[in-house]
């Protein structure tokens, strides 16, 4: 079982959501940032979700 899955099933997102908002937080984009500016690439997580996954 990959990190990516158990985090997607424990925040009950999808894994796709969990690989592209690392990979936006890996590229040193802020939570805050994601969350206003992002939203169409991490399936408009909430900033709760967001910082939950960070």
């Amino acid at each position: 079982m990959n990190i990516e899955k158990i985090i997607a099933e424990k925040l009950k997102i999808s894994e796709s959501q969990v690989q592209k908002t690392v990979e936006l937080i890996d590229e040193g984009n802020t939570i805050p940032f994601i969350s206003r500016y992002r939203k169409e690439v991490t399936g408009n997580l909430t900033d709760t979700v967001l910082r939950d996954l960070e």
